[in-house]
């Protein structure tokens, strides 16, 4: 388990935190819980648990709808966000494809962390649409 400095130099070097301010990441650095998943735990489960907001620290999970994986991510992406912003389950599963740490913010606590930081949640939703431009080409 990382100490709380070298949790803000890790989420520093972030580009969802990129715009925060160190006493900010400081504050950010706090609010998060750091978890471990073994090679093959399922962090998210399609349609019945899971209402974290997760940011991937090390290693890479395994995005995957009815078995098929549709993406690989790695440090620095984030998942779950969108059961939260959303009101429903996740609608896929997110399974460690290796050891993997990540943080996590509790459902409940989003709309507040991203009120509170709007340069977050304008990350959140570069990326967001990126993933939406990416899904639309895929679909011609």
């Amino acid at each position: 388990m990382a100490d709380t400095e070298e949790l803000i130099d890790e989420l520093a070097g972030l580009t969802l935190f990129a715009d925060l301010s160190r006493p900010e990441l400081a504050g950010v650095a706090h609010t998060l819980e750091e978890e471990w998943y073994a090679e093959g735990q399922r962090i998210l489960r399609e349609g019945l648990s899971g209402t974290g907001f997760y940011v991937l620290l090390e290693g890479e999970v395994s995005v995957r709808l009815g078995g098929d994986e549709l993406a690989r991510l790695h440090r620095g992406a984030f998942f779950g966000e969108a059961a939260i912003l959303l009101g429903e389950l996740p609608g896929a599963d997110v399974v460690a494809a290796g050891r993997v740490r990540v943080v996590n913010l509790a459902g409940p606590a989003m709309k507040n962390f991203l009120m509170r930081h709007p340069n977050v949640m304008y990350r959140m939703l570069q990326e967001q649409t990126r993933r939406l431009r990416s899904a639309n080409r895929w679909r011609r």
